[in-house]
């Protein structure tokens, strides 16, 4: 067991604070903007509130965040009341929020400074994965400070893998939301065909997800697509800014990603239709406006 703090519980942070103090066993204090959030979670897990990061990193051994951007980041981190300004020497900071790479590299240069450990391990899996417990989760870091992480991290993952140094985490989810980006608009399309060419789209999609088309975004959103539901799982403004992530760390490194670029606008469109809090799956929304 360790004394564990939690910064930030959102629909991810939430339940993957519970997962640490449940499935974990850990000792776990919890800090949210909204403190009534904190409370409520508190009573209904046992642990323990703070009333700022700094109050809350105070003697852990193990300090969580998964929150909003960089900026959010950096406040929770760096703040008059930052978690880095009582965490005890040799504590480890592990940041589950989806951010820049730039932004990890210089926390974990900060952490270095200050003999602290420091892992970016954002997260993929939704909103459901961090619930159940099945996160996938990307780690940049050293490989000791890593080690010592883990078995902590996997309170909440079903994978826990270490992508590289400082930064490699972030850079691991950004191709994963690439790589989701171009798959929903693909999908979309073609119900959107197939509605079109008045086939039965439950029967099409029973056939071809059992082939080279299949993929977890066909399994697990084609029915609610079919019907217009689009109340489920990572929401539009979240994906515009994690593709906007991607697209600025692509600026920098040279990449190439027309298909990114054009997905991005068409959640553009979706944001002006009113979408902004509906989920990825929205892009068959555009294409029946």
């Amino acid at each position: 067991m360790a004394n564990v703090a939690f910064i930030g519980l959102g629909v991810m942070g939430y339940p993957m604070a519970a997962h640490l103090k449940n499935r974990g066993g850990h000792d776990v204090t919890v800090y949210n903007r909204t403190a009534a959030k904190a409370q409520k979670w508190a009573d209904e897990h046992g642990g323990a509130t703070a009333a700022t990061p700094l109050e809350a990193a105070r003697d852990k051994d193990f300090v969580f965040s998964c929150v909003g951007n960089d900026d959010d980041l950096r406040s929770v981190i760096l703040g008059p009341d930052g978690a880095f300004s009582s965490m005890k020497p040799g504590a480890i900071f592990i940041d589950n929020t989806t951010a820049s790479a730039e932004v990890a590299r210089e926390l974990a240069t900060e952490a270095e400074k200050r003999g602290l450990g420091f892992v970016d391990a954002p997260v993929s899996g939704g909103q459901a994965g961090a619930e159940n417990g099945v996160l996938t989760v990307m780690c940049g870091g050293d490989e000791a400070t890593f080690e010592k992480a883990r078995p902590v991290i996997e309170s909440y993952a079903r994978m826990v893998g270490l992508m590289g140094p400082a930064g490699a985490g972030q850079l691991t989810k950004m191709i994963n939301q690439i790589c989701i980006a171009g798959l929903v608009q693909g999908l979309a399309e073609g119900i959107h065909f197939g509605k079109q060419a008045g086939l039965d789209i439950e029967k099409v999609i029973e056939v071809i997800s059992k082939g080279a088309a299949g993929s977890w975004q066909m399994e697990n959103r084609y029915k609610t697509m079919n019907a217009g539901q689009y109340d489920f799982g990572f929401a539009v403004d979240w994906m515009r800014k994690d593709l906007e992530i991607c697209l600025s760390e692509a600026d920098r490194n040279g990449a190439r990603l027309p298909v990114t670029a054009l997905v991005d606008q068409f959640y553009k469109e979706v944001q002006q239709m009113g979408g902004s809090r509906w989920d990825t799956s929205s892009l068959l929304a555009r294409l029946e406006k």
